[in-house]
């Protein structure tokens, strides 16, 4: 056996311990659905990443979920293979008002149990729009409540990928979330801005949604190789135990590349550890539910 022959033999044993594991266990479902804000102000952390593979994830765990795509480059409505070109209706004209949810859902190509409304170029002069509209911090809100109100079937999950900043888009999912889920990379300056995301997640907490909680943080582009991963790692479970999932999800090119073919990791190469990676992840955050007050 040559040198490079162990790690790779001791890799693809962790592989299959892991997927035996995950096949032994049922992941449980709420009996509310809960909506999630997935943001994080610092650009490159794999939020739209995790937005996607977290739901695939969740759905082949036996959940059903909707992703509302609320940031304009549109990305998440491209790994879930919906279209997204100008002329679809989207969440722009659901928070314009001129059309609801229902009208604008579609179902993605990543499986029967996720579904997306899509975001076109249209949104990024959404911000602008809204100013101007009443009740402008509460739309998502309302039209979510009332999807939700008239679903044939029940959602368990709903997913709001946020934009990278802070304005009336962001303020909107926050205002419709029950919680937050961070997605942070094991890289330099990991801990950049978050503490003033935390900041305004208190911000809304007081002037608009008391229920709003940081439930979970997921470590990103974990490489298991560095030092570095290791300390931003440490660093954030330190910070924030009751937040951080064990589970870490890996730097892997399946990972990054899966976008590019309009699909998740999971659908992409199901075999992929970021795709065991995101399984177990989607597993471990349904079953610890929604951390109770006091635990942020």
């Amino acid at each position: 056996m040559n040198d490079n022959s162990a790690p790779l033999a001791s890799a693809i044993a962790d592989k299959i311990r892991r997927r035996k594991r995950l096949q032994g266990v049922e992941t449980p479902l709420p009996a509310e659905t809960r909506v999630i804000s997935v943001s994080n102000q610092k650009g490159g952390v794999g939020k739209t990443t995790t937005t996607v593979n977290l739901a695939a994830a969740l759905a082949r765990r036996g959940a059903r979920v909707l992703v509302i795509d609320l940031d304009p480059q549109g990305n998440a409505s491209t790994a879930l293979g919906v279209p997204h070109h100008a002329e679809i209706p989207s969440i722009y004209e659901v928070l314009i008002g001129e059309k609801s949810l229902a009208d604008v859902v579609q179902n993605s190509s990543d499986s029967e149990d996720v579904f997306c409304v899509p975001s076109t170029i249209h949104l990024a002069g959404a911000e602008i729009e809204l100013v101007g509209l009443d009740r402008r911090e509460v739309r998502l809100k309302e039209a979510i409540e009332q999807f939700l109100r008239d679903a044939e079937k029940q959602f368990q999950y709903v997913l709001i990928d946020c934009p990278p900043s802070l304005g009336l888009l962001t303020i909107n999912a926050f205002t419709a979330a029950g919680e937050v889920l961070i997605p942070i990379q094991c890289e330099y300056y990991a801990l950049e801005g978050l503490s003033q995301l935390l900041n305004n997640i208190k911000l809304i907490q007081q002037h608009l949604n008391p229920r709003l909680t940081l439930s979970t943080i997921l470590l990103t582009m974990f490489d298991s190789r560095t030092n570095l991963s290791h300390e931003v790692a440490n660093e954030v479970r330190t910070h924030f135990p009751a937040q951080t999932l064990r589970v870490e999800i890996p730097r892997s090119v399946r990972v990054s590349e899966a976008p590019s073919f309009g699909k998740t990791v999971l659908a992409h190469d199901a075999t992929n550890i970021g795709s065991i990676a995101y399984l177990e992840a989607a597993h471990e955050f349904a079953s610890r539910g929604i951390p109770a007050e006091g635990d942020n």
